[in-house]
């Protein structure tokens, strides 16, 4: 029941109504009107090329899906006219398209609409002009990517509306996490209770920070795609409302650390009771502008001025000055402030975010243009790399390639009528892993089963070529628009639309639907045994290059981090925060494949999983390290000192998982009790030159190189003892994680 429910129940997507009106149109006018001319035939290649178009699901800013298309059409038609020439030789056939099945596995560029687009036309009735089947897919893909392209004009900003509006979205949720954080902070609140926790549930940091990382990573990929050709050009509304949410997400970090290291050291006089109230108000202050850019000028973007931070003020001055007459302790004082400066900063991007949107979001029009070929030795340098070190990818596509030709060879053989059925069955159940497969096979045999009967019934019901047309709509539009949302709703609608195009001109009957089930359910048994049986994935093989990485980058950035603190750098450049975050997506995409084998390893998977969550800890508290001391400091301290050994302990990590078996042993610590205790001496210093410094005379409202070093130690001081403890723990997990033999 559990497979069950994972293979039919799972939302993995949203409904794509608009894409499934176009797609059905595309596919059911052409062969309603084939039927109503009397030409079946050609109005069911037109459609079949508009059906396979239709299957690539460009996505992306309508520029980027008009080059998409456009390349998709052009490769389809070029993989009709070459079915159409494969038309009358099976022999020849099964090797072309084998071999075409394995590119398309191997290169995302391929892909299986060319594949499918030269297995379906080499099946079709006999023509002796070739060239006739290309022109006509041309045709139908053609006609697929005019109407999916229409409302360009009226809504090419849609997509990055959209993009830019999810960031925003994301990073309101980071501000909710925090906000309750503060929540706690504010009131003394601690659930020591696991019970009590597990009911209470609250937003989750590490979740949330990531979510909003990748929506503001996805909002740049997306204007970048508006503006390709064009980096020379002034920064446009909406890239620098990217900027400033990207700012607000490291100010939200900074402020969580902040507001973390508060609450182990709070004030004896009690800390601000309005610091959740004033984050999330900001929270909602983000939400309005997400609702302003999505539809402008129909959303408020709030009130600039907010009574709760002055009152947050208030409550800050007050703490500071019980601190400086002694009668609280200046630390928890300082980090306080510190909570109230970063509030400030974010308050100040939100409200010129807040003036950006209000400016609308403007990007200049630009045709589509068609991508930059590869060149053909770096294609053969990456086959003739990928076959000599036998990579995952390689694998994958000869495991691919075998199966779909061992298919074409027993219906070649046999000579079954419809056993394309056979062979499209393996070519989409066959996945890159076991357990993938294993559910794919589920959702498509489950799928077909329906869909024949619904197919079978529904024809009887409207026989004739019209009536096949409008059931071929129908099919299209429910099959298109929920595909996105689960594969096995498109198995179900989308298999009478294939069925349908390759069968027009048949009558269809029970006996038929009979058949087409049958020889599905024998396509996902040899696309089982393949997976079975067919080379294991390899991907484990991956873990020491990726893991390695994953320190490097992480010690990268720590390194980046020192230079920010000794004021080397201005700040931590974005792109290293992205290049981090690339190297964990990779650790998860090996974490993933690993945990859909036939036999998982629970010990490794969740030893990357541990890796993943302390890297991104890691990224966290060293993007709030940054930001506490982009303000030029006379003296650091020992911070640099700090930085520097835990990049070093991170690189020497990286030597060891790279070079099996490790050299660094799991319980090895990263003793950095001197250094801390230096930095807490440091910290004293500052507290009794900062005494001296207000007895004086000195002003409590002027703000001295003393004040500022006090306040950024005192602000990272919790934040380096995090960083060391997460610096230990990402390199236990990834010298755990290459331990075990490499299956």
């Amino acid at each position: 029941m559990g497979g069950l429910r994972e293979a039919f129940a799972v939302i993995e997507g949203r409904a794509a109504p608009f894409y499934g009106l176009t797609a059905s149109a595309a596919v059911a006018v052409p062969l309603l009107a084939g039927a109503l001319s009397g030409h079946p035939d050609q109005g069911s290649m037109i459609s079949l090329g508009a059906y396979v178009v239709a299957f690539t699901a460009p996505s992306g800013p309508y520029g980027a899906r008009g080059r998409s298309l456009l390349v998709s059409t052009l490769m389809i038609a070029a993989g009709g006219t070459v079915g159409g020439l494969l038309n009358g030789h099976p022999w020849l056939a099964t090797l072309i398209v084998s071999c075409t099945v394995a590119a398309g596995a191997g290169l995302p560029s391929i892909g299986n609409p060319i594949a499918l687009a030269v297995l379906l036309t080499s099946i079709r009735p006999h023509t002796p002009d070739a060239l006739y089947y290309g022109v006509l897919e041309l045709a139908g893909g053609l006609f697929f990517t005019v109407l999916f392209l229409a409302p360009w004009p009226a809504r090419r900003l849609r997509p990055l509306r959209d993009a830019l509006s999810e960031a925003a979205e994301a990073v309101a949720g980071a501000l909710d996490a925090v906000a309750q954080s503060a929540a706690a902070y504010s009131r003394y609140v601690r659930v020591d209770d696991p019970v009590l926790a597990e009911v209470a549930r609250p937003p989750s940091w590490e979740r949330s920070y990531r979510h909003a990382l990748h929506a503001v990573s996805a909002a740049r990929t997306t204007f970048g795609l508006y503006r390709s050709g064009r980096e020379d050009e002034q920064p446009t509304r909406p890239e620098r409302l990217i900027d400033m949410l990207a700012q607000i997400l490291a100010e939200t970090s900074a402020l969580r650390t902040l507001v973390e290291a508060a609450h182990q050291h709070p004030p004896r006089h009690g800390p601000p009771t309005e610091t959740q109230i004033v984050i999330t108000a900001l929270a909602t202050r983000v939400r309005l502008l997400a609702g302003a850019v999505e539809a402008p000028g129909q959303a408020p973007l709030g009130s600039t001025g907010s009574a709760a931070v002055n009152l947050l003020t208030q409550q800050t001055e007050r703490i500071h000055l019980a601190a400086l007459a002694g009668d609280d302790d200046l630390v928890a004082a300082a980090l306080v402030a510190q909570v109230r400066r970063a509030v400030d900063r974010i308050a100040a991007a939100v409200e010129t975010a807040g003036r950006i949107a209000e400016g609308g979001l403007r990007v200049r029009f630009a045709a589509p243009r068609l991508p930059t070929a590869p060149h053909p030795g770096s294609l053969w340098k990456r086959l003739t790399r990928a076959i000599i070190t036998r990579s995952p990818e390689f694998r994958r596509a000869a495991r691919v390639g075998l199966a779909v030709g061992t298919a074409m060879t027993l219906v070649t053989v046999f000579g079954k009528p419809h056993g394309q059925w056979l062979t499209i069955t393996v070519l989409f159940s066959l996945r890159g892993t076991y357990g993938e497969t294993r559910i794919r096979i589920v959702q498509r045999i489950g799928g077909v089963i329906v869909g024949s009967v619904v197919a079978a019934v529904l024809l009887a019901l409207a026989p004739g070529q019209v009536g096949a047309s409008l059931v071929l709509f129908v099919n299209a539009l429910i099959g298109f628009t929920l595909r996105s949302v689960n594969y096995s709703y498109w198995a179900v609608f989308g298999t009478p639309i294939s069925m349908m195009l390759l069968e027009f001109s048949t009558p269809s009957s029970w006996t038929l639907a009979g058949l087409r089930v049958a020889l599905t359910i024998a396509g996902g048994v040899l696309a089982f045994l393949a997976a079975r049986l067919l080379w294991p994935a390899g991907v484990a093989e991956l873990l020491p290059a990726r893991l390695d990485r994953l320190l490097t980058t992480h010690a990268a950035l720590v390194r980046a981090a020192t230079a920010v603190v000794d004021g080397a750098s201005p700040r931590l450049a974005l792109e290293s925060i992205m290049t981090a975050e690339r190297a964990i997506d990779d650790v998860s995409e090996i974490r993933h494949r690993l945990a859909h084998e036939r036999l998982p390893d629970t010990d490794r998977i969740t030893a990357l999983r541990d890796a993943e969550h302390a890297a991104h800890r890691i990224r966290g508290h060293l993007a709030a390290v940054s930001r506490m001391s982009e303000e030029e400091l006379s003296d650091p301290g020992p911070v640099p000192k700090i930085l520097d050994r835990v990049a070093g302990y991170l690189e020497t990590a990286a030597d060891s998982v790279s070079h099996p078996p490790p050299v660094l042993v799991a319980d090895e610590t990263l003793d950095l009790r001197e250094e801390l205790a230096d930095l807490d001496e440091h910290l004293s210093v500052l507290v009794r030159c900062r005494r001296s410094e207000v007895e004086s005379g000195v002003g409590l409202d002027e703000f001295t190189p003393l004040q500022r070093a006090l306040l950024h130690i005192s602000g990272i001081r919790q934040a380096l003892r995090w960083l060391r403890s997460d610096a230990q723990e990402l390199t236990t997990s990834s010298t755990a994680a290459t331990r075990w033999p490499v299956q």
